[in-house]
């Protein structure tokens, strides 16, 4: 059989990545070791992502379920409520597993903590959000508003730092108090269109 070459090349290495971090965790994950699993060689994987730290979130983005619409329950509320929930049964996976093992490290690795940042600024959750209080606007139920990009990735964010805390994501009281006490209070003290020189995430049709 021929050399494996470009994508193929690439999903059995991130294939090999994945399963490897099931069984061993981040922290003993080793360049050295997907390569043996994958068939490849360090430097061939090495070209692709210079960094352990980049292959594991690759690997992660790899596996990751596409995304999806966010959720349309008919209130704004029940909305932040369920994609609170899907974020937190993400993080409860093997997901969380490596991005809690990631973040742990990002104080004596300063390669996982620039992947780190790299990918967590990166996301569409915050399109997420934007697009519920959008819809939310449209059926009146609450005022336009300007959501600083804060506010729209808050979900995120305090999921993450739930799992730092505690080793876990929020459970169903925690998600609850999440959105009653800081989600929705942002949102609705968030300024109102030209208020300032930003531009409305959110306004009537």
């Amino acid at each position: 059989m021929g050399r494996r070459r470009g994508e193929r090349l690439e999903q059995a290495i991130l294939d090999a990545t994945w399963d490897l971090l099931i069984q061993v965790g981040y922290a003993k994950l080793t360049m050295e070791a997907v390569a043996a699993r994958a068939g490849t060689s360090r430097p061939v994987i090495h070209r692709r992502w210079p960094t352990r730290a980049q292959l594991a979130l690759a690997a992660l983005d790899h596996t990751a379920p596409s995304d999806t619409e966010p959720p349309d329950t008919g209130e704004l509320r029940t909305d932040l409520l369920a994609m609170m929930r899907q974020i937190a049964h993400r993080f409860g996976s093997v997901h969380g597993e490596v991005l809690a093992g990631m973040t742990a490290e990002t104080a004596r690795d300063p390669e996982a903590a620039h992947a780190l940042r790299a990918r967590l600024t990166v996301t569409t959750r915050g399109r997420q959000v934007a697009t519920m209080v959008r819809r939310a606007v449209e059926r009146n139920e609450i005022l336009p508003v300007l959501l600083p990009s804060r506010v729209t990735t808050l979900p995120l964010d305090l999921i993450r730092n739930e799992i730092v805390l505690y080793g876990r994501p929020p459970g169903e009281d925690a998600i609850t108090e999440i959105v009653d006490s800081v989600l929705l209070p942002a949102i609705l003290h968030a300024p109102a269109p030209g208020f300032d020189a930003g531009q409305p995430v959110a306004e009537k049709p």
